[in-house]
């Protein structure tokens, strides 16, 4: 089955050796951004750059739309076989917004909120970044669906670190 595992910097090694994903994919800050792990195929890591903030004049290296550009891309081109490992630091923000723009981007227009709530259940302490789900919304053209579904979901239970969550492509009906 088809499967997005989210974790924090700090359980990436452990998943890495445990799954056996063939596609990676590190949001973090540029300042704390790693080189791609010994042994992984550096074609099949995603590094993306930005800081985890929501609104872009809060801070430098906001979530711009060429990253999700890129999200959006590197997702379209794997092909589900292996895992997918999806980080950020404390696997809570950066990280679940970019699952549930994987998971929306193969997923039908309209299961919006139905996703975030798959996501929410699986993991209590999400709390998608704000700015990255508007962007995905943009770009995947969902007329603010994901906006509103993330919005309708509240903040996520507060942790300072998420555990690792296993999010199947098909989440609507696993």
């Amino acid at each position: 089955m088809p499967l997005i595992l989210v974790t924090s910097l700090s359980h990436m090694p452990d998943a890495l050796r445990t799954y056996r994903p063939s596609h990676l994919v590190t949001l973090l800050s540029p300042e704390h951004m790693i080189e791609t792990p010994a042994g992984f195929p550096p074609e099949r890591h995603l590094r993306l750059g930005l800081n985890d903030i929501a609104d872009p004049a809060m801070g430098e290296a906001p979530p711009a739309a060429r990253h999700i550009a890129q999200l959006i891309a590197f997702g379209r081109a794997w092909n589900g076989e292996a895992p997918m490992l999806v980080h950020c630091w404390a696997g809570v923000s950066r990280s679940m917004a970019a699952a549930f723009t994987l998971l929306c981007d193969r997923n039908s227009t309209g299961e919006e909120l139905e996703i975030a709530q798959a996501i929410r259940a699986r993991a209590p302490f999400a709390h998608p970044n704000r700015l990255l789900v508007r962007l995905a919304d943009e770009a995947l053209g969902r007329e603010g669906r994901m906006s509103r579904a993330v919005e309708a979901l509240g903040p996520g239970r507060p942790v300072e670190e998420g555990v690792p969550v296993e999010l199947p492509l098909d989440l609507l009906h696993a």
